[in-house]
């Protein structure tokens, strides 16, 4: 059984540890091990996530499998893009599963979900950040009709960046 539920306080500790794992393998073979752990350390702490779950911009999602836990998405409504012309997009920030539940339909489960979220919000379009090596997510968000509409550098510390694809999804 999946259920999908909003993200609150009392799932912190858990999304922490999910955060984490569903990062680290896309990752691991090419992110020296020491900048890995800072990453991991800075972006999915307990604190930070406890401040962005609480913050009603962002828009924190859980789905679960039978029960556990499977990933998350994170969704900020209302958040331009300087590649993108139209007004009222929403950046997906976040959607990850951890490696267990990889092939199993759940990320597009939860992003039929966010969609939903993103439609009623409005909004005229929906675009994200995926590193040009992620092979698995590139071919998920292109099924998904999304399309590469520029470059990114994304920060992984004060000095490595990773090459990032823009996509953007036009609703």
């Amino acid at each position: 059984m999946i259920t999908i539920r909003k993200a609150t306080d009392k799932d912190v500790k858990a999304l922490a540890e999910v955060s984490k794992k569903a990062f680290y393998v896309p990752h691991k073979d090419v992110i020296p091990d020491h900048i890995m752990q800072d990453y991991l350390k800075n972006s999915f702490n307990e604190k930070t996530l406890l401040s962005e779950i609480n913050n009603p911009d962002f828009k924190y999602n859980l789905i679960f499998k039978d029960a556990i836990l499977a990933g998350f998405s994170k969704i900020i409504i209302n958040t331009k893009n300087s590649n993108i012309k139209a007004e009222n997009v929403t950046k997906l920030e976040r959607i990850y599963l951890t490696e267990t539940f990889y092939g199993l339909g759940l990320g597009k489960e939860l992003f039929a979900y966010n969609l939903k979220l993103i439609k009623e919000a409005k909004q005229k379009g929906v675009w994200l950040y995926v590193w040009i090596k992620n092979d698995r997510a590139i071919d998920f968000y292109k099924k998904a009709g999304f399309k590469k509409i520029a470059m990114y550098d994304f920060p992984i510390s004060d000095t490595e960046t990773r090459p990032n694809d823009v996509f953007y999804l036009e609703l």
